[in-house]
């Protein structure tokens, strides 16, 4: 009697893989949905905005003027491993050559232009992530505004079209791991 024959495992990931991707788009077209709303794009785009780096380093420099030099050496943490980052995700990019959902899904719509060429990880969710963490950490009396922040600015990049939900997981990971070290070394 012959037993079913089954599929070697590259085949499983494949299939698996496949299937994810295709609820990945799904995901990212519903998110991109909403940028159809004004009010709803017109705040994501601030929040995107501000995360491209004014928000946070508006923040740092309001810190370092309430705390004068106490706040100097977290905020030297939160500036190099900013800097970390900013290299960290380059490479990833570079590696990995992941389109933006705008330049591969019909329906997306984009509302703001991409700061560079490539999707994988999300810069802007690495630095949300990092720099809440740390500042929160500090100054958990800020925790109201950074935490709030940093979500608007993670999920901005699916609402307008710029990221897929791996590429704001995989950048709000490596912010996470990012600012742990961070914290630990001090």
């Amino acid at each position: 009697m012959n037993s079913p024959r089954l599929a070697p495992p590259t085949t499983w990931f494949r299939m698996g893989l496949h299937r994810y991707l295709g609820w990945e788009q799904a995901v990212t077209l519903a998110a991109n949905r909403l940028s159809g709303f004004r009010p709803v794009r017109a705040v994501f785009a601030t929040a995107s905005r501000l995360g491209d780096g004014i928000g946070w380093y508006a923040i740092l420099l309001g810190l370092a003027w309430h705390d004068g030099l106490v706040a100097f050496q977290p905020v030297g943490w939160m500036l190099g491993t900013a800097l970390v980052g900013l290299l960290l995700y380059g490479a990833i990019k570079k590696l990995t050559a992941r389109p933006r959902p705008c330049a591969v899904c019909d329906g997306i719509r984009l509302s703001v232009h991409p700061l560079d060429k490539y999707s994988f990880p999300s810069g802007h969710t690495l630095h949300a992530v990092n720099f809440s963490l740390q500042l929160t950490a500090y100054a958990p009396e800020l925790a109201w505004l950074v935490v709030p922040f940093a979500l608007l600015v993670a999920a901005s990049r699916m609402v307008l079209g710029l990221h897929y939900l791996s590429d704001v997981l995989a950048g709000a990971l490596l912010g996470g791991l990012l600012a742990m070290l961070a914290l630990l070394a001090q």
